[in-house]
């Protein structure tokens, strides 16, 4: 009986919503059948038409070849860790470990000890990861920045800029809330300048720019440059999000924290800030999935993030130049980057939802 129920309740719902009239019905049979078409040709590209093996272009250079998977599979190594010493690449992997044991527990809502945890990806892990890649202490050679790239890269940039940005992007929504106009007026000034200006200017000011400000003897390696440039630009955003998440608090929020004679701080800190973050996570989130993709911008001061390697490999690499190796490896690229920003997306979805039935209950 249940199962008929469904059965029934699936067919209602498909009369409702696809077939209700002449023209939903219209509407329903072309949207199937460019679906149809899009997943038929897709999968003839990157599957039954494509080629798997081989030591270069040769073979996706044939009439009717698909998908180049063996460009992916050779050069896979120079995607996920850039020119990084092939014998030092287990430090990276080292290094995802460690990150990956902190923030997998503190991401579980029933795993135990998260003030621990957090301290550990805040204190602990930044220094230890540092170390484990720039090396040049102990046992461990020294890698310059400039042969970082490809994935790594793109992980290193889109982490320090959201862990960056996020307490900038507090202190910015703050201050331009502040009844004290010298800070407001700072705020309001910083912000609003750089939301006026593209990326790639930031990225040039900090490059080029920034050096020229500093004392003759004093340098700073492109990629910090890249890092500073980033997570300024990104906390200007995330300030008018968690801005409006303090414009949402009710005024009675404030007044009775005042009257439990809360300081300032413990007024933001435990009453006010907890709440307005919770309003505007999707907003927080989706500051953060731009920033995840404004990563590959990087390019423009030469520095090779996934998205840059990908396209100097196939711009400069002869033996794999054919037809269909740059669709190949753009579609790789860009669909390590739908993982990473979906799985961020569901997560967003996940806490939203585990928040407002903790409020419900």
């Amino acid at each position: 009986m249940a199962h008929h129920r469904a059965h029934d309740t699936r067919i209602d719902w498909l009369k409702a919503n696809l077939f209700s009239s002449w023209g939903n019905t219209a509407l329903t049979l072309i949207a199937l059948a460019i679906i149809w078409i899009v997943v038929t040709r897709f999968l003839d590209w990157a599957l039954f038409s494509a080629v798997f093996t081989g030591d270069d272009g040769t073979a996706c250079n044939t009439p009717g070849a698909g998908a180049c998977w063996p460009f992916i599979t050779n050069k896979f190594g120079l995607f996920m860790y850039g020119r990084y010493p092939d014998a030092e690449r287990w430090r990276i992997n080292l290094t995802y470990a460690l990150a990956l044991a902190g923030l997998v527990p503190l991401m579980i809502p029933r795993v135990p000890g998260k003030l621990w945890l957090s301290l550990y990806l805040i204190a602990v892990f930044p220094i230890v990861g540092f170390v484990l890649v720039t090396g040049g202490i102990f046992w461990l050679p020294h890698v310059p920045t400039q042969l970082w790239g490809g994935l790594f890269l793109t992980l290193v940039v889109a982490s320090v800029g959201i862990a960056a940005s996020f307490p900038i992007g507090i202190l910015l929504a703050l201050g331009r809330r502040s009844e004290l106009p010298i800070v407001s007026w700072v705020s309001i000034g910083f912000i609003e300048f750089v939301r006026g200006v593209p990326l790639v200017t930031v990225l040039f000011m900090a490059s080029v720019m920034l050096p020229l400000f500093l004392p003759p003897d004093v340098t700073f390696d492109k990629l910090l440059r890249a890092l500073i440039g980033v997570a300024l630009f990104s906390a200007a955003y995330l300030a008018e999000v968690i801005r409006g998440g303090l414009q949402a608090i009710p005024r009675g929020q404030y007044e009775a924290a005042d009257a439990l004679g809360l300081t300032y701080a413990q007024k933001m800190g435990f009453i006010v800030l907890p709440q307005a973050l919770k309003l505007v996570i999707p907003g927080i989130v989706n500051s953060f999935i731009a920033l995840f993709k404004d990563t590959s911008l990087v390019l423009i001061i030469g520095l090779f993030d996934l998205l840059g390697i990908v396209q100097q490999s196939v711009a400069a690499d002869a033996k794999w130049f054919s037809g269909q190796t740059a669709a190949t490896g753009y579609f790789f690229a860009g669909l390590i980057f739908w993982i990473f920003c979906f799985s961020m997306s569901r997560y967003s979805a996940f806490l939203e939802m585990r928040l407002a039935s903790g409020e419900r209950r």
